[in-house]
């Protein structure tokens, strides 16, 4: 069994959270993946706040493990999301989209366990020094948010850079992406597009059907022009977004104003035409629904595998 300093920090069974997907990450994923010995994770993107606290609430209602919530630091209510998450004292609380050093003191009063999402070894070392529990190392693979470098060549790097705990997350969909993680210096993954096709994921199944259907080459990145790049699956939203990207007629206002409401009107709606279908480059190796549980053994089992056959290689 792997035995990871994650897990006896958080309580948790498993060194595998569920990534926090907007509008698709909500109390009754986080559940289930928390009931199956992992850590789920309520998104809060952009939703107000007491939506937030009421899929807390909700979430509670549904388990007794630890589950934690995500803050985008972006989101126009993040320093209100942050102080109702210190009031509710959830367990963990990881953040992605911005620094948030000004929140952390705060919530490690409340005993929170805070755990930032990082794409460099500079923002590491910042999150360390502010007294976060773990780092998340996440590379650009992954879908929504991406930064530029790869999982393979951040994650060593941050573990290097670092003395807590780091997590690896970006292209990682099975034991062997966790396998390698653990390699390459993490004591555990965070995984997202898969966990989008679980049964208890209550995202539209446009959104499902669509990932199940991807290949290896179906995801693009777009918006670096605006400084915050993100990962989907092409889809001619994608691709019309992409081309204004790159007309230089379009100003970065309008360009702003055309991504208004796409991720809900893919993951609520399941628009086609219009929506924004975020997802991780492991896409194409997402082949079937499942329960969050069994997601969770199976990885568990083959990164088990994996990892105790090893010393084959070693003459």
């Amino acid at each position: 069994m792997i035995n990871s300093p994650i897990c006896d920090i958080l309580g948790i069974d498993y060194p595998i959270f569920q990534g926090a997907m907007a509008w698709i990450s909500e109390a009754h994923l986080a559940a289930a993946v928390s009931n199956a010995g992992g850590l789920g994770i309520i998104a809060g993107g952009n939703a107000p706040t007491d939506y937030i606290r009421d899929q807390i609430q909700t979430a509670r209602s549904l388990t007794d493990k630890p589950f934690g919530v995500n803050i985008m630091l972006m989101s126009p209510n993040a320093a209100e999301v942050a102080e109702m998450v210190a009031q509710e004292k959830v367990a963990v609380v990881t953040t992605g989209a911005g620094n948030p050093s000004r929140y952390m003191e705060r919530w490690r009063e409340v005993g929170i366990a805070v755990i930032p999402v990082v794409p460099s070894t500079g923002i590491a070392k910042l999150m360390q020094r502010a007294g976060a529990t773990a780092v998340v190392a996440e590379g650009g693979e992954s879908g929504g948010h991406v930064g530029d470098l790869t999982t393979m060549a951040l994650l060593p790097q941050v573990a290097d850079a670092v003395d807590i705990p780091v997590l690896g997350a970006g292209g990682i969909a099975d034991g062997r992406g966790m396998a390698a993680a653990l390699m390459l210096g993490a004591c555990g993954v965070q995984i997202g597009t898969r966990f989008l096709v679980a049964d208890e994921c209550r995202v539209n199944p446009v959104y499902k059907a669509k990932v199940l259907k991807a290949r290896d080459i179906d995801t693009m990145s777009t918006g670096r022009r605006l400084g915050h790049p993100v990962r989907s699956l092409k889809t001619p939203f994608s691709q019309e977004f992409l081309k204004k990207e790159y007309d230089s007629s379009v100003s970065d206002a309008e360009l702003e104003k055309f991504g208004e409401g796409a991720l809900r009107l893919a993951a609520v709606d399941g628009d086609a035409e219009h929506g924004c279908f975020l997802a991780g480059q492991i896409s194409g190796m997402v082949k079937q629904a499942q329960p969050a549980a069994e997601i969770i053994s199976e990885i568990m089992a083959e990164a088990e595998t994996l990892l105790a056959a090893a010393p084959k290689w070693v003459k």
